[in-house]
């Protein structure tokens, strides 16, 4: 068994460091103990195999004074640095590489908070608990004359070559210069706008040409099969209609945005792993806290633009209970992967010269109604509280791994493609068979089983602008949202625009999709992590809002 000790913080702090770190261990099946230490002399004459030491980052000088009694010791002992970003808003950087190399001692940084940096520290602590005792630390010179005044100066040493002020550029690395600007108060907030309208334009400019290619394909591969399947003696009228009118019609037409897909997704991905993603968080930190909320309830939404499940799950880490509830019904209203197609399909054939404004102004509309959501609720009695001064750690920027990126990007479209094998297949052969029977005529839709249905619902959408073919769309998409798409080419033959369609009646489609009943995957993991009582709620309250927020727009557009 590995034993280490935890040394450096009040106990709350290293009892939740000492959880994570042991659940980590845990789950990874590794034989490691971790104790807590309150006091430096326990770490004396005891059998530890590495000490742990977290070093404040507000209180460098004084934490890292400990740090020449442990090395004198000769424990094996590994740093972890906590609370950065504190000392980043005091405009100060550390050079934590360098800080590693004057100091003799592996270090990294930490936050239980956000998950950050854990799986990093555990493995460190692995291989150090692996390697012998060093014998030619510079501490060790030191001994003969081993004061606090000798020491006291070599830790000012260390920090006198690794500790700055952001102010003075020439000690500054070029990354460093380049995050100074991107969490600057004033140019943060733009230029993560821009750097969005940047993403959605390279979404749809360069995606458009693989898409089209696909949906070429898709249309030779229909004429073939057709031509094919008219030259058997036999009749395959209902079939072949199956195969070509619902297989191939409704999942090529999700399959078409793949490009779409993989372009977005990669540019996420770089975020997430220069660590720009957390800055967003940063640069949110002062707007959430006018709401009530912290920067920190932030990444939970950023990640539910990818998939509002995991985004639901990582809320877990907001320690507030009443915050963490919060974050997690603020969740919905951003919109996910699975949206996407959606918007992809009407942006792309009505809004033609402004595809990545609309693109941002639905994103935004989702982030603006979710903050005046949780301004609202923190105005009842379940979320009333006093506010906190808790803020986001920020990791380091650094430069993205290509092997990284190229892996997380795979995993989404590998997502993507399953839930095309799956919910989209039986989605599309469901809604042709509705379509199909019982009059066997797609010619036909007045009299088919999907025109009773859509015809029994159009009433209460028929103020938004909406005919029951579209009101049938919305249903299918309950599963998952990927199906409207899927369900708008068997009804309309792949051509929305020569439908009932407008851009004013485009836009209140997709207002609706944003907001209407999240997925059921999405509702089943907040019944779990939320309870019963607030996955209710957000059926009934997203029904709602969609509805007035479409009626708005449809009406009031009408009237211009």
């Amino acid at each position: 068994m590995i034993k280490i000790a935890v040394i450096g913080l009040p106990k709350s702090g290293k009892s939740s460091l000492c959880h994570a770190l042991q659940d980590l261990a845990d789950k990874r099946y590794l034989d490691v103990q971790f104790v807590e230490v309150h006091n430096p002399d326990e770490v004396h004459g005891h059998v530890y195999d590495v000490v742990l030491q977290v070093v404040d980052a507000m209180r460098l000088e004084e934490s890292l004074m400990l740090t020449p009694h442990i090395i004198d010791e000769e424990h094996k002992i590994v740093l972890a640095i906590g609370r950065y970003d504190l000392l980043r808003k005091t405009d100060h950087s550390l050079n934590i590489p360098k800080l590693q190399q004057l100091i003799g001692v592996p270090t990294c940084r930490v936050s239980v908070r956000l998950n950050y940096g854990l799986p990093n520290c555990l493995s460190i602590l692995e291989e150090v608990a692996e390697r012998p005792v060093s014998s030619a630390h510079p501490i060790y010179h030191l001994r003969d004359q081993g004061d606090e005044d000798t020491y006291r100066a070599y830790v000012h040493g260390v920090l006198t070559e690794t500790l700055t002020h952001a102010k003075n550029d020439q000690h500054q690395t070029r990354l460093e210069r380049i995050d100074k600007v991107l969490t600057n108060p004033w140019l943060g907030f733009p230029i993560m706008m821009a750097i969005l309208y940047f993403v959605f334009w390279c979404t749809f400019t360069l995606g458009a040409y693989p898409q089209e290619w696909i949906e070429t394909g898709i249309d030779a591969l229909s004429e073939w099969l057709t031509f094919q399947l008219s030259t058997f003696n036999f009749q395959l009228s209902w079939w072949s209609s199956l195969l070509i009118d619902g297989v191939l019609k409704g999942v090529g037409a999700v399959l078409a945005f793949l490009p779409n897909i993989i372009i977005l997704f990669f540019f996420i991905s770089l975020m997430e792993d220069s660590g720009y993603m957390a800055r967003e968080a940063f640069i949110m930190d002062t707007i959430m806290h006018r709401v009530g909320l912290h920067g920190r309830s932030f990444v939970p939404m950023l990640m539910g633009f990818g998939c509002n499940v995991p985004a639901i799950m990582a809320a877990r880490d907001i320690q507030n209970p009443k915050d963490r509830v919060l974050t997690m019904l603020m969740v919905p209203f951003m919109s996910c992967s699975a949206r996407l197609p959606v918007y992809m399909l009407f942006v792309d054939t009505f809004f033609e010269n402004n595809k990545a404004l609309v693109m941002i102004s639905l994103y935004a509309i989702g982030i603006c109604l979710s903050v005046l959501f949780a301004v609202i609720m923190k105005h009842t009695k379940w979320f009333r509280q006093d506010d906190d001064d808790s803020v986001n750690e920020l990791p380091e920027f650094r430069l993205p791994k290509a092997r990284n990126t190229a892996a997380h990007v795979w995993e989404r479209v590998a997502d993507y493609l399953q839930k095309i094998c799956t919910v989209i297949l039986w989605a599309s052969i469901i809604i042709w068979a509705l379509e199909y029977f019982p009059t066997q005529d797609l010619n036909d839709l007045e009299h088919s089983y999907l025109a009773s249905i859509g015809q029994f619902v159009s009433p209460l959408l028929e103020p938004l602008g909406f005919d029951w073919k579209m009101s049938v769309c919305l249903l299918t998409g309950l599963p998952a949202k990927e199906a409207i798409v899927s369900t708008l080419a068997i009804l309309y033959g792949g051509d929305i625009s020569a439908a009932g369609f407008t851009p004013l009646t485009a836009f209140s489609f997709m207002l609706f999709v944003l907001l209407y009943f999240p997925c059921v995957a999405t509702v089943a993991t907040l019944r779990r992590e939320a309870g019963k009582q607030w996955a209710w709620f957000t059926v009934f309250h997203s029904l709602f809002l969609a509805w007035i927020i479409s009626f708005l727009v449809y009406q009031l557009g009408s009237l211009v």
